[in-house]
């Protein structure tokens, strides 16, 4: 006889996810998938027939924990907006049956901006004192959240275009953290930023890089968008360029696609990814140099925080 899997919906997993501790989770991950405990296959995007969309299939397994999944995330084209859902699927390796279904929507948003943060606390200095972030919508405010208390931010600055309209978010930014400043554009909010963060569904760029402090930490996050890219892909030349997962992000992520078609960028020069940092198997970043940190979202990053929720249920 089998169990059938606890499922959760969207309001389960937001109670239960304040339990957790993201960013370690994080941290623990990929320690694993660089000592080869962890396994994660390239992300997989089926087309859907007479352009009605879209979904992307991320895997994962984690051998300490015994267990692997799933994540499905369908783009479904409407006479009006898109349909976005997300929800994964955890099983166990010892007796091959699901143990959980959750709705993936929050889990998603806060485990890509603890793997941000992660990927922060590795490659910004001590000193790192300015930050701007780019996007006001829940992942900006998952990434605020994540990020804050990783170095002594001095005045921090916010963009989104939208902002100024939305009396609603602008307040809750301001319960969120009364610190940050609302800046006129983009340009302003980065100017002299030790840090910037990409926080948007653009498909195209949100800053100019030529407004970037030369040593500035650019990280960047994934959307649907096809090759979507929320910085300059000549931008890749000059920086220094860090991933979640150098294996599989640089045949996925929008920017390295076209900085290596249109500029001859080539993925060998990456610096190092995620699980190397883990392990410092790999250099940090020359001081005075631009650095980039690229993110495409990992099957590994859902099965993680999957398997934290349900060890939170059994407890």
């Amino acid at each position: 006889m089998t169990s059938p899997p606890i499922v959760l919906d969207q309001a389960a997993v937001e109670e239960l996810l304040p339990r957790i501790d993201l960013v370690q989770q994080m941290r623990r991950l990929f320690a694993e998938l660089g000592r080869g405990q962890a396994v994660q296959p390239p992300q997989s995007l089926t087309l859907l027939p007479d352009d009605r969309g879209d979904f992307i299939t991320y895997l994962g397994a984690l051998a300490e924990a015994q267990v692997f999944g799933a994540k499905l995330s369908p783009y479904l084209v409407t006479e009006a907006k898109p349909i976005i859902t997300a929800w994964t699927m955890l099983m166990s390796l010892e007796t091959g049956q699901p143990l959980l279904l959750c709705d993936s929507g929050r889990l998603t948003t806060e485990r890509t901006a603890a793997t941000t943060a992660l990927a922060v606390d590795f490659l910004a200095g001590p000193q790192a004192r300015r930050m701007a972030i780019i996007g006001s919508g829940p992942i900006a405010q998952a990434h605020w959240r994540h990020v804050r208390g990783l170095r002594d931010w001095q005045d921090p600055r916010l963009f989104s275009p939208s902002l100024a309209q939305d009396k609603e978010r602008r307040a809750a930014w301001q319960a969120l953290s009364p610190e940050v400043d609302f800046a006129e554009s983009a340009e302003e909010a980065v100017a002299d930023a030790d840090l910037v963060l990409l926080c948007t569904s653009s498909g195209k760029p949100v800053v100019d890089t030529g407004a970037l402090a030369p040593h500035a930490i650019v990280t960047s996050i994934s959307t649907n968008v096809a090759q979507a890219h929320e910085i300059d892909p000549a931008f890749l030349l000059d920086a220094q360029v860090y991933c979640d997962y150098r294996a599989t992000t640089p045949a996925a992520a929008g920017e390295m696609q076209l900085a290596a078609e249109i500029h001859g960028w080539d993925a060998q020069s990456l610096r190092g990814d995620l699980a190397e940092l883990s392990l410092s198997t790999c250099p940090l970043p020359e001081a005075g140099r631009p650095v980039f940190f690229r993110s495409v979202g990992l099957g590994l990053e859902d099965i993680a925080v999957a398997n934290a929720i349900y060890r939170a249920v059994q407890s």
